[in-house]
């Protein structure tokens, strides 16, 4: 008999006191705390192995190309074979790569681990999402995923924390080699990991019988883009895109892009950890808004405001107005990420759920796989961080006006196969 996870009785326990929602809100955090460790190496081996900004933007981008593969990979297989197992391997995939990636010899080596590490991290997100969000009541659904998510600005304090009191002492590769015990600590966490209830049902196709073996047929994943899905589906795609051009864009170079403005590493990397703290709230007002206003509000809202945030921070001439900006853009930034992984699942009936998240992520990676390099490009060859920052900013409104004009709203109503 497979085990399955709790469901949550909205009358006896809240959902983030469960074991399945703390579990997915841990894989958030140790993501982010990857992705934001990296941003601090990144300057530092710079420096180290005297790159140039298309090195380092080639460095960005092939980690987003690892992502791109895993999200899409990971999906279908976690539509195949079940969210546990696909979720134990992508973590053990980046948990392994980052310490291993510590004892990187040159920048191919690094490229390749990096790549392999995208692998792990694009796969377990997407799962991480769809996993919490079948466990938690429709009521309660994008509650529990935002505040699932709002774990990631957890990580990247934790990452901003590492980079400011022990690399600047230590080095980077001390930074990575620490970098892969949270993972693995969550790893021995997910051990006993129950399989998805709605998933299970789905792939038997009656209540209460178990999920058949591995290999049974599955819905082809052109259903996606059935007359019903063909909306979200395009939604999704926009806006995944967008958010990771930015988001990928900006916070892979935040660190490098403080030390090009005059401040040295320790000032650098202090005040960067000083605008992250400003994520918190910003998963936090998205989880408070999003069951009353609706979710294409609030990614309208929240996308909006990092547009305005990138266009501050890249013409901020102060440091007051750079860290104001700075702050804007985490808040409205990982706010818009934390409804984008509420909605996502939303839109797909339990059958493609996974690789509906899983493909809308694969398309949102092409983003993160250009904008790195697009930044270190467009700087090796004289252009200004306002110049940059305007590519964000046109990216980001075009998410906005694709959100408000075909983009579904999902709340209140159960996903398309409980309804």
């Amino acid at each position: 008999m497979i085990k399955t996870a709790e469901t949550h009785d909205p009358g006896k326990t809240p959902f983030w006191q469960t074991r399945t929602w703390r579990l997915g809100a841990l894989g958030f955090m140790v993501d982010a705390f990857d992705v934001g460790l990296f941003s601090f190496v990144l300057a530092l081996i710079a420096a180290d192995w005297s790159l140039t900004p298309a090195d380092k933007g080639l460095l960005g981008s092939v980690n987003s190309l690892g992502m791109a593969v895993g999200a899409f990979s990971a999906g279908w297989l976690a539509d195949r074979y079940g969210r546990k197992s696909i979720f134990f391997a992508t973590i053990l995939t980046f948990a392994l790569g980052t310490a291993a990636s510590a004892f990187a010899l040159g920048f191919g080596m690094m490229l390749a681990l990096r790549f392999v590490i995208g692998v792990g991290l694009g796969g377990e997100l997407p799962i991480a999402s769809t996993y919490v969000s079948e466990t938690a009541p429709p009521r309660e659904r994008a509650r529990a995923v935002v505040m699932a998510e709002s774990f990631w600005a957890v990580g990247w304090l934790l990452a901003a924390l590492l980079a400011h009191f022990i690399m600047p002492e230590y080095g980077w590769r001390a930074g990575l080699l620490l970098g892969g015990v949270p993972a693995l600590i969550v790893l021995y966490a997910r051990r006993n990991l129950p399989e998805s209830e709605v998933y299970i049902r789905a792939r038997a196709g009656r209540t209460g019988d178990a999920a058949p073996p591995g290999g049974a047929s599955v819905v082809p994943i052109g259903r996606l883009f059935a007359p019903e899905f063909r909306r979200g589906t395009a939604t999704l795609w926009v806006l995944w895109w967008a958010i990771n051009f930015a988001y990928y864009g900006i916070f892979l170079w935040l660190p490098s892009l403080m030390l090009a403005r005059g401040f040295d590493v320790v000032q650098s990397f202090e005040y960067v950890l000083w605008m992250t703290l400003a994520q918190l709230p910003g998963y936090l007002s998205a989880a408070w808004l999003i069951e009353r206003i609706g979710r294409r509000p609030v990614l309208a809202l929240y996308l909006l405001g990092t547009a305005i945030g990138a266009y501050g921070f890249g013409h901020a001439t102060s440091l007051w107005t750079l860290l104001t900006f700075g702050a804007a853009l985490n808040f409205f930034n990982l706010g818009a990420w934390g409804a984008l992984y509420a909605y996502t699942p939303e839109i797909y009936p339990t059958a493609v759920r996974a690789r509906g998240a899983g493909a809308a992520a694969a398309i949102g990676r092409i983003g993160a796989i250009l904008a790195p390099y697009a930044v270190g490009w467009l700087l090796g060859r004289g252009f200004s961080q306002a110049g940059v920052f305007w590519l964000f900013v046109i990216a980001l409104l075009a998410a906005v006006g694709t959100v408000l004009w075909i983009g579904p709203e999902t709340q209140q109503r159960a996903a398309p196969d409980e309804r």
